[in-house]
């Protein structure tokens, strides 16, 4: 039997044709806009404010009347106001970083873990991985979607867990060598970190057990996958997913075609659109993903703007569409080591230390396999000289609690950095 055989006899959608799969999400999609009407007020005052309402849906390009649904949306409706249940029946809540300091809360019934897991469990099986295998995973635990949507995923696909999180890079290899994982599921560019102590310590990579490796959370190219398969001996496979959709595993790239992630479209209908207008381009242009969910019942999302920037492509594997790999974004959004970062976030964190200006400047390099984030920002004329690094350890903690992520900060005196008549540039990314 071959992989895609074996992949079609656990999940048979992946079998349906093209016709199957759209009349399955036009009767889910209908299912979805009624239970985010009834159920979620800021959908309801959204859809009655540009005249639409479910019963106008008469067919899959009917979805391009409805509104957008934006990060702002779920900001203004914080912590819980986006939900579409009771708070009773929501098994779990995840969160990821917002521009405001507040995070982007997202809700789950148990329904939606089991379709969740499902999901990744699916991602797992057609990168290559099998029940049984054991499974190392170093995407970090907690309210970031990452580690636990890996961790039911792989064990709904029958897999060993291995939960190590992120971070204790000595450890990692220790427990790689140890354990005998075949997969692992982790940041790029954090993969590439583990190869540097695997030489560091002198050990072969690809003396390993690792047969696959599953790896999302931030953009990466054909260069780093080759590097990173050439060194450990393994197929590299790009997952794709977001919070506010779900998490890991709303797309997944099969191993053995490596041709962009297909969209799991029983489960997500993808459009994509121009970031400015708003309006749907032609089918192979590259624009704004935007995703609605089908079976989601705690936060469905209706036109959610990913602020991805990709296009669409054939299916090759099953009639379900692929993704070109992210090639940016239309945001302001910074990724450092999986960590969704704004520029305005840094602002927010600097107003709080009373002796540092609101002028600074970002530096984003990568000189060892791992983003590095410097920041260096003005101290106020008022604050003395031998203030200063107690300022930057402040602002350090702040970043790090609220935020987190590590920065170097380096506090210079008032005026030492340029001013601009326009829009300030307060990033450079020298990556």
């Amino acid at each position: 039997m071959t992989h895609i055989q074996e992949l079609v006899a656990t999940d048979p959608i992946l079998s349906a044709t093209r016709a199957q799969l759209e009349s399955l999400q036009l009767e889910r999609l209908r299912a979805t806009l009624r239970h985010a009407y009834a159920n979620n007020a800021s959908y309801r005052r959204k859809f009655d404010d540009v005249g639409v309402h479910p019963d106008d849906l008469h067919s899959l390009g009917d979805l391009a009347q409805f509104p957008f649904t934006t990060k702002a949306d779920l900001r203004e409706a914080y912590p819980f106001g986006f939900f579409s249940v009771p708070m009773d029946q929501v098994a779990r809540i995840h969160a990821s970083s917002g521009t405001t300091g507040k995070p982007t809360v997202v809700g789950y019934t148990k329904n939606d873990l089991a379709a969740w897991s499902g999901l990744v469990a699916r991602s797992i099986r057609a990168a290559g991985g099998r029940a049984g295998m054991k499974v190392h995973i170093a995407y970090g635990y907690g309210l970031f979607t990452g580690g636990l949507g890996a961790h039911y995923g792989a064990e709904a696909a029958g897999c060993t867990v291995i939960p190590m999180s992120g971070g204790q890079t000595e450890r990692q290899v220790q427990l790689i060598c140890d354990f005998a994982p075949q997969i692992i599921m982790v940041t790029p560019s954090y993969m590439l970190a583990i190869l540097d102590e695997f030489r560091r310590q002198k050990l072969d990579p690809r003396s390993t057990s690792l047969r696959v490796g599953i790896f999302g959370a931030e953009p990466w190219g054909e260069g780093m996958r080759t590097e990173i398969e050439n060194a450990f001996r393994i197929d590299a496979c790009d997952i794709y997913g977001l919070s506010e959709v779900m998490g890991p595993g709303v797309a997944q790239e099969f191993a053995h075609t490596k041709d962009g992630p297909t969209i799991w479209e029983d489960h997500f209908i993808p459009e994509i659109v121009d970031p400015h207008s708003g309006r749907p381009v032609a089918d192979g242009e590259e624009g704004e993903l935007v995703f609605t969910s089908l079976t989601k019942e705690a936060m469905p999302v209706v036109r959610y703007r990913t602020r991805d920037l990709t296009r669409l492509m054939p299916g090759s594997v099953t009639a379900m569409r692929r993704m070109a790999k992210i090639s940016g974004r239309c945001d302001d959004m910074l990724i450092v080591r999986g960590v969704n970062v704004f520029p305005s976030q840094v602002e927010e964190m600097i107003l709080r230390c009373a002796g540092l200006a609101p002028h600074y400047e970002i530096e984003l390099t990568r000189p060892n396999r791992l983003d590095e984030i410097r920041i260096v920002v003005e101290a106020r004329a008022e604050l003395a000289h031998e203030s200063q690094p107690a300022e930057a350890l402040l602002l350090a903690a702040k970043l790090k609690d609220h935020i987190g992520i590590s920065a170097d900060i380096r506090v210079v005196p008032c005026g030492s950095l340029a001013r601009s008549a326009g829009k300030a540039q307060h990033v450079r990314d020298l990556r």
